[in-house]
């Protein structure tokens, strides 16, 4: 079992930046790669971020070059750092763990909300 806590949502205006932070604890946890999702309103949960153990990223790419993933393996913490923030990001972010072998095997946190708007 892996356990996911975040924090740091909340209202911005557009143009602004938020810092959305994520502690994993639990078994084994330093092996799964972490990442955040986003799910607007009446929309499906979609990929923001992903971070594998190494250090490698995925972004979609309605963020690129604007939203940067970044963990710390001691502390199992996943940062993701949103800048340049427009009205479509506005959703609720979910931290994810997802296991390295196992596509079945996946923790989600309770969301934070994250709204863009002036």
């Amino acid at each position: 079992q892996v356990q996911l806590v975040e924090s740091g949502g909340g209202l911005v205006q557009p143009g602004g930046s938020l810092r959305l932070s994520c502690v994993a604890a639990g078994s084994h946890v330093s092996i799964y790669a972490l990442g955040w999702y986003r799910q607007a309103p009446g929309e499906q949960r979609e990929l923001v971020a992903t971070i594998t153990v190494g250090g490698g990223t995925t972004y979609a790419d309605s963020v690129k070059g604007r939203f940067t993933i970044s963990r710390d393996n001691a502390k199992h913490t996943v940062v993701l750092q949103m800048n340049s923030l427009e009205p479509g990001d506005t959703a609720v972010y979910y931290c994810h763990a997802g296991h390295p072998y196992s596509d079945r095997i996946n923790y989600w946190g309770q969301g934070t909300q994250v709204t863009v708007s002036s």
